[in-house]
């Protein structure tokens, strides 16, 4: 396989990866463009290797920017916007999972703490019911919460060597 064909099959699987993260493919292809790319990129670079347009490549660009995975790069003596990936590999899974926590998880503890004060005679069985599994769900939904928010803090080393632990 030669260099070309082993970053297009890259680009592919990381766009296939992508939207098990909940994000769009293109916006993963982009991502993974930039990650393997070893200059930055022009929006232009972006649209002709990725066969995309200009405002699916500006759109993508945009929010990856957002996630904290690409930033501008300035080229002296260019007009044009640059793009780069973050490229070390656990800055950049500790930043999806922080966006993956903040959009999905977040909320979700936000709804379950409305839903824990609901108020109606505690005597009733459905009423015990639903307060009781909510609660159950709002533990669970919390020690998920401290668990990523250790992660996304963490240090590379130290994560792996009390992941090693574990299994002493």
């Amino acid at each position: 396989m030669d260099l070309t064909e082993a970053k297009a099959q890259f680009i592919q699987s990381w766009g296939i990866l992508g939207s098990q993260w909940g994000i769009n493919r293109t916006m993963a292809q982009i991502h993974a463009l930039l990650i393997v790319a070893a200059q930055p990129l022009t929006t232009e670079d972006i649209m002709a290797q990725l066969s995309i347009s200009r405002g699916n490549a500006n759109m993508n660009v945009r929010e990856l920017i957002d996630w904290g995975l690409l930033e501008k790069v300035i080229v002296p003596g260019e007009r044009k916007e640059f793009f780069s990936a973050e490229k070390d590999i656990w800055k950049v899974a500790t930043l999806i999972m922080y966006q993956r926590k903040k959009r999905e998880l977040d909320p979700m503890v936000k709804v379950l703490n409305q839903l824990s004060e609901v108020e109606a005679d505690k005597q009733d069985a459905d009423v015990k019911a639903f307060t009781e599994t909510i609660g159950n769900i709002k533990r669970f939904a919390g020690q998920a919460e401290k668990t990523l928010d250790t992660i996304i803090k963490s240090e590379e080393n130290w994560f792996w060597s009390s992941f090693i632990k574990l299994f002493k």
